[in-house]
C-alpha cells in the first residue's frame, strides 16, 4: 500500500515538471523606466551666512559725574531723537563745585590785579635805583605766580561747567533705546562710569557673520569680475532671511570685511547693512544673509532624483545606444532647486534615469519614457558644503 503512494507522487511530480519549466521559461519585456535630459544653462551659486544683527550705532549711556540720580525720563524700548532728556542726576552738589572754582577765579584775578600794579610801581623806581633790584624780582615773580594762578582756577571754572554739564544726560544720536539699568535715586558714577542703558541706530541695521576662507576667495573673485572691490561692494544684492523663514523686504550690501582672519574659529567676519526703515529687525535677532558667491557657466543639471547615492559616491544611469542602460560615478556640485550640478561624469544630451533605478542593472535593456520637465525655479543654487 506504502509502495503504490509512492509510485502515484512520483507520477504527479513528473507531470508538474513540464508545466514550472513553461512559467520559468522565456524572459518578459523591457522594463520601462522615466528619463530626462541633462540641461546645460549657467546657474547662480548661491552663499548663506548665519549671523547675528546689530545697531548701525549702539552707544552706551554711561554716568561721567558721581552724583544720585534725580528721574529717568525716558520710556524703556521706545525710539528718541537726538537730544532728547534721558536721565538727571542731582546738579546741587556741583553747582556749589562751581561756585566755589569761580570764588577761587576771582580770588585769584584780584592777587595777578595787585601784583601786576606792584610790577608796574617798582620798574621806574629800580631804574632810578630807588628800591633794590631784589624788591623789583620779587614782585615780578609774585606777579607770575599769581597770573598761573589765574590759568589754574580758570580750569577748574572749565572743569566745574562740564562736571554740570554731564548732570543733564541726553540721547546722543536718533534710535531705539533700550531698558534702564539704574532707578531714580541710585548713585551712579563713583569710581568708575556707571551703565545706565543703551541706544541703537537701527536704520540702516547691520548684520554680521563669519565666513570660510574659501568661501571668501570665492566672494573676492567675483567683486574683481564684476570690476572692482568698492563699486560691487556697494551693490545691494543680498537678502535677509529672518528667524521666522520671511525675507527682510530691503536687500543690503556687503559694508566690511574683517582684516584678517579669525585663528580660533578659522573665518573671515563680515558686515552687511541693510536699510530698516520700518524698524522691525532689532540688534541682536539671528537670520541668514543670502547673495550670489559666483555664476557656473554651461552647468551640467540633472534631476536629484536622478543622483544615486552611496558611502560619499555619486552616480547617475544613463541610456546609450540599443537602450542599453550604463551607470557612472559622477563629481556632485550645489543643488539648485529640484536639480543638481554635476561637474563631472555626464555631458549634453545624455538621457539619465529618474524613476526606476531599483529594478536596473549595469547594461540592462530599458523601455525609456520621457520624464516632465522639472518646474521652473528661480535658479537660486546652494553651496555644494550643504549637499547630503
Amino acid at each position: 500500500m506504502q509502495r503504490c503512494h509512492i509510485v502515484a507522487l512520483v507520477g504527479l511530480i513528473a507531470v508538474a515538471a513540464p508545466g514550472c519549466s513553461k512559467k520559468e521559461g522565456p524572459a518578459g519585456a523591457a522594463p520601462e523606466v522615466y528619463v530626462a535630459d541633462v540641461v546645460q544653462k549657467d546657474v547662480p551659486v548661491y552663499l548663506e551666512l548665519v549671523g547675528q544683527t546689530k545697531g548701525s550705532q549702539d552707544v552706551e549711556i554711561r554716568a561721567r559725574v558721581e552724583g544720585y540720580l534725580d528721574r529717568v525720563a525716558f520710556t524703556e524700548g521706545t525710539f528718541v531723537k537726538k537730544g532728547t532728556l534721558l536721565y538727571q542726576i542731582d546738579p546741587k552738589p556741583l553747582q556749589a563745585a562751581l561756585a566755589n572754582a569761580k570764588a577761587n577765579l576771582a580770588t585769584a584775578q584780584a592777587r595777578l590785579d595787585k601784583t601786576t600794579t606792584d610790577v608796574n610801581r617798582l620798574t621806574p623806581l629800580a631804574k632810578q635805583q630807588a628800591v633794590s633790584q631784589q624788591e623789583l624780582d620779587n614782585s615780578l615773580s609774585a606777579r607770575d605766580a599769581a597770573k598761573a594762578q589765574v590759568d589754574a582756577s580758570k580750569a577748574d571754572v572749565d572743569k566745574a561747567t562740564l562736571d554740570l554739564g554731564y548732570t543733564t544726560i541726553t540721547s546722543p544720536i536718533d534710535g531705539l533705546v533700550g531698558t534702564t539699568q539704574v532707578k531714580a535715586g541710585n548713585l551712579v558714577g563713583r569710581g568708575e562710569s556707571t551703565l545706565l542703558t543703551t541706544v541703537s541706530q537701527v536704520d540702516p541695521i547691520l548684520f554680521r557673520a563669519g565666513v570660510s576662507e574659501a568661501e571668501y576667495l570665492r566672494l573676492a573673485k567675483r567683486v574683481q569680475e564684476e570690476g572692482g572691490q568698492p563699486a560691487a561692494r556697494k551693490k545691494a544684492d543680498i537678502e535677509l532671511l529672518l528667524a521666522d523663514g520671511t525675507v527682510h523686504p530691503y536687500k543690503g550690501y556687503v559694508d566690511t570685511i574683517e582684516r584678517a582672519v579669525d585663528p580660533t574659529t578659522g573665518t573671515l567676519a563680515m558686515q552687511f547693512t541693510f536699510p530698516n526703515p520700518t524698524k522691525v529687525v532689532r540688534p541682536g535677532q539671528y537670520g541668514r544673509a543670502r547673495g550670489v558667491s559666483e555664476t557656473k557657466k554651461g552647468a551640467l543639471l540633472v534631476p536629484q532624483r536622478a543622483v544615486a547615492e552611496l558611502q560619499n559616491l555619486y552616480s547617475v544611469a544613463v541610456v546609450g545606444d540599443g537602450n542599453k542602460v550604463a551607470f557612472r560615478n559622477v563629481k556632485v556640485g550645489p543643488r539648485v532647486d529640484s536639480l543638481w550640478v554635476i561637474e563631472d561624469g555626464v555631458k549634453p544630451g545624455d538621457k539619465v534615469v529618474v524613476e526606476g533605478l531599483q529594478k536596473l542593472r549595469d547594461g540592462a535593456v530599458v523601455s525609456p519614457k520621457p520624464m516632465a520637465a522639472a518646474p521652473a525655479g528661480k535658479g537660486a543654487a546652494e553651496p555644494a558644503g550643504e549637499a547630503s
